[in-house]
C-alpha cells in the first residue's frame, strides 16, 4: 500500500523545472512526491517515506542542478545520495525511526532525490545505516565511497592478497580514488595512487595511506599488449588508454576493477592480459545492485571509514544548504570545485 501523505506537511526542495534551467529552492508537500517509481527498470508503489537529513553533490546531481542532465525530466529533485529517518512506511523490513541510507537506484535524476526535507521511495532501495557509521559518515561516503567498497571488494572476491604487489589507484584525488586508498591502505595493501596533479596532491594521497604517487601521464600513451608486470590489482575510474595500460602491466591471475570513464570510454587493447597472464577484469555497477550485495559492501569496509579518516578526504567537511547548490554545480562543471560536499537538509 502507498504511504499516507498528508498535503499540509511542507519542506524546502531544489527543484530543477526545464532543461538548461538551474534548479531554484521551492516549498513542496508531500502531495508532490512521487506515489510509485519513475524509474522504469524498476516500477513499483512508494512504501516508505523519509525525512531527508543529508545529500551529497556529485557530478550527476550537478548535471540535474543546471538542467542539463541527459534525458532530464523536469521537474526534477537532484541528490543521488540521501540519509535519514523513517517517517511512513508500509514495509516489515523498517520501521518509524529506522535511520536509512540510499545510493542510487535512480534517485536524483529519474525519481526525485535527497535534494528535498522529505522522500518518497521503494523500501527496497533503502538499507539500514550500519552500526559503525553516522548519518554525516554516511553521507560523506556517498556513492563514491559505496563504489569504491564494491571495488575493493572484487579484489577480495577475487583473491588478491597483500603480499601479491601494489594495488594501483587511479583518480587518486577524486572521491572513489580517495576512499579505496584508505580503505586498502588500512587493510594492509601498499598502494601506487595515480594522479594528474601528483606535483601538488602528493602529501595529501600520502595522508591517506599511499606508498607511491605516480604521474598519470606515464599511463596515457598508447598502450602495448603486454608491459612489464608492475601491479597485483587496480581500482581504475578512467578507462581509456589508462586502464588498457593498467591491464598489460597487471600481474598474472590479477584483477583490474574498472568502474569509471573519466579518461575515456573506449578501450584500445588486446586479448593478450587475458588469455596469456590470466588477469580478471572486473566491471563496477552500481546503481542497480541488489541491496544484499550493498549491506555486505558497507557492514565489511565502513569500519575503515571513521570521521576522521572521511574528514581527510572531504578536506576537513564541507557542508553546505540547498541555497548553495546551483552556484557550486555550475562550478563544478567548469572542474573548479575540489573536494566533496555534503548537503545538509536542515540548513
Amino acid at each position: 500500500m502507498r504511504v499516507t501523505k498528508a498535503v499540509f506537511q511542507q519542506f524546502q526542495a531544489l527543484v530543477t523545472r526545464g532543461k538548461k534551467t538551474p534548479a531554484t529552492v521551492e516549498t513542496l508537500s508531500r502531495a508532490d512526491l512521487p506515489a510509485s517509481s519513475t524509474v522504469k527498470i524498476q516500477p513499483g508503489e512508494c512504501d516508505l517515506l523519509v525525512k531527508v537529513e543529508y545529500s551529497t553533490l556529485n557530478y550527476k546531481d550537478a548535471l540535474v542542478v543546471a538542467g542539463k542532465y541527459p534525458g532530464l525530466k523536469p521537474p526534477m529533485v537532484g541528490g543521488i545520495d540521501l540519509v535519514g529517518k523513517v517517517l511512513e512506511t508500509k514495509s516489515s523490513n523498517f520501521k518509524e525511526g529506522d535511520s536509512v541510507l540510499v545510493n542510487g537506484w535512480g534517485i536524483g535524476t529519474d525519481h526525485f532525490g535527497g535534494y528535498a526535507g522529505e522522500a518518497s521511495l521503494k523500501s527496497e532501495w533503502a538499507i539500514p545505516l550500519p552500526k559503525d557509521l553516522d548519518s554525516i559518515g554516511a553521507a560523506k561516503i556517498g556513492t563514491a565511497g559505496y563504489t569504491a567498497m564494491l571495488c575493493v571488494q572484487a579484489l577480495m572476491e577475487r583473491g588478491v592478497k597483500t603480499w601479491d604487489g601494489n594495488i594501483l589507484v587511479t583518480g587518486a584525488t577524486g572521491g572513489v580514488g580517495s576512499i579505496a586508498i584508505l580503505i586498502l591502505s588500512q587493510m594492509g595493501y601498499k598502494v601506487s595512487a595515480v594522479s594528474g596533479k601528483a606535483a601538488t596532491e602528493g602529501d595529501y594521497l600520502k595522508s591517506l595511506g599511499a606508498a607511491e604517487v605516480l604521474e598519470r601521464s606515464e599511463f596515457e600513451t598508447d598502450p602495448k599488449p603486454l608491459a612489464k608486470e608492475r601491479f597485483a590489482g587496480a581500482v581504475d575510474s578512467c578507462g581509456g588508454n589508462i586502464l588498457a595500460n593498467i591491464l598489460s602491466m597487471t600481474k598474472g591471475r590479477g584483477t583490474v576493477a574498472a568502474c569509471g570513464l573519466a579518461g575515456g570510454m573506449g578501450l584500445n587493447t588486446t586479448v593478450a592480459p587475458f588469455i596469456l597472464r590470466g588477469i580478471n577484469l572486473a566491471g563496477i555497477e552500481s546503481v542497480f545492485l541488489p541491496t544484499e550485495k550493498r549491506l555486505e559492501a558497507y557492514l565489511r569496509y565502513s569500519s575503515f571509514l571513521t570521521s576522521d579518516k572521511l574528514d581527510l578526504v572531504s578536506g576537513g567537511g564541507q557542508t553546505v544548504g540547498l541555497e548553495a547548490l546551483p552556484d557550486l554545480a555550475t562550478k563544478m562543471l567548469k572542474g573548479e570545485v575540489k573536494g566533496r560536499y555534503v548537503v545538509d537538509l536542515s540548513l
